[in-house]
């Protein structure tokens, strides 16, 4: 499985572990989270992980996208992975949700995900990647 990366540190190489072995152990910095899990579980433990991979068993299933948010929100800085059924479609409003990283099970071409993160010159609202909505831009 090939890692799209929009982030220059270095790839964590530890294996993510369920979040109730995570919860259960002091030693594991990366976590992987299923859909309907709680990500308000792992607030408390933020400053400790390096990698938070979020499942997405099909492209259709949105609470990946929730979660990101939440984690984001909540000042988590560390890599932040979509992995699974994650479609070229989707990597723009994955990004603008707090995703640094995507692990894709069919891969994506990295040319092509680039123009994916180009779509859209202008956004309407903020999001966790930062950027600026239009009526900012044009209104100060």
């Amino acid at each position: 499985m090939s890692i799209i990366r929009l982030r220059t540190d270095a790839v964590h190489e530890e294996p993510a572990v369920t979040l109730d072995s995570f919860l259960g152990q002091s030693n594991a910095t990366a976590v992987r989270i299923e859909p309907g899990e709680d990500v308000r579980r792992l607030l408390p433990h933020l400053d400790r992980i390096a990698l938070i991979e979020v499942s997405f068993p099909a492209f259709r299933d949105g609470r990946g996208y929730s979660a990101a948010s939440i984690l984001r929100e909540a000042g988590y800085v560390g890599e932040l992975r979509a992995e699974g059924d994650v479609l070229i479609d989707q990597l723009s409003h994955m990004r603008r949700c707090g995703f640094d990283s995507f692990a894709p099970r069919n891969p994506i071409d990295a040319d092509a995900a680039e123009r994916a993160f180009a779509t859209w010159d202008h956004v309407y609202q903020g999001a966790a990647d930062g950027r600026a909505p239009i009526w900012k831009l044009r209104h100060g």
